[in-house]
């Protein structure tokens, strides 16, 4: 395991988290969630550009967000398709890391620019409720046709994280924040410690600037850090 920011005397002595948050895509599931729906309307390349862009820092969220679904414009259908994927992509060490913070009475928290709908039953399985999930609504057409996005979402645009992290924070005397992108360093600046997930995509933004920096390919590997 590898660690950024301090000595182990330093380590070791890291607080114990009331509140432990999780990104989704390519921390609990390997996949990027937009990437496969562009993948499977045969627009991979293109929107999987954007997303990576957005995730090391190279153009502000804002900027893609909207730009991705509009060229995609996924159905109920393609929500629930990818809700399966996710589940069936998750990264190694995933339930027992989710169980083990349990058991030790954590405060488990999903905040994801991702698709609400798509990732309610990944929270499902992993027993986390569904009032600690926040992402992006779709809003569909009644017959399930695509229409926008919950476009005031402040996980839309860059920033996001951190005001959700502020809000939990209300009620929780420490927190942190567990990931693999730029917008999950945003926590940072609503006082939370922040532990990069370099599982599945090692991005060097995240090595630097997190507090501390994990690059094995098991969730796991953040335990000693949160307990």
């Amino acid at each position: 395991m590898r660690c950024t920011g301090g000595a182990d005397s330093e380590i070791n002595s890291i607080m114990s988290f009331d509140v432990v948050c999780f990104d989704c895509d390519s921390t609990l599931s390997r996949i990027e969630g937009i990437d496969e729906l562009a993948r499977r309307n045969g627009l991979f390349e293109q929107v999987a550009a954007l997303t990576d862009a957005a995730m090391n820092g190279e153009l502000a969220l804002e900027d893609v967000y909207a730009n991705r679904l509009a060229l995609i414009k996924p159905d109920k259908a393609a929500i629930d398709w990818l809700a399966a994927l996710y589940i069936a992509e998750l990264v190694d060490g995933v339930v027992e890391t989710i169980k083990t913070l349990q058991a030790n009475n954590k405060k488990i928290h999903i905040i994801s620019g991702g698709l609400r709908q798509a990732i309610l039953p990944l929270a499902d399985y992993l027993d986390i409720p569904e009032d600690h999930v926040h992402a992006v609504d779709v809003i569909f057409d009644a017959d399930g046709h695509y229409q926008d996005f919950a476009r005031h979402s402040p996980l839309a645009v860059n920033g996001g994280k951190a005001r959700i992290c502020r809000k939990i924070r209300l009620t929780s005397s420490s927190l942190v924040m567990v990931g693999d992108g730029k917008t999950d360093l945003e926590a940072k600046l609503a006082g939370a410690f922040m532990i990069g997930f370099g599982g599945v995509v090692k991005r060097p933004l995240v090595e630097e600037q997190a507090d501390r920096y994990v690059a094995e390919s098991s969730l796991t590997a953040i335990l000693p850090y949160v307990l």
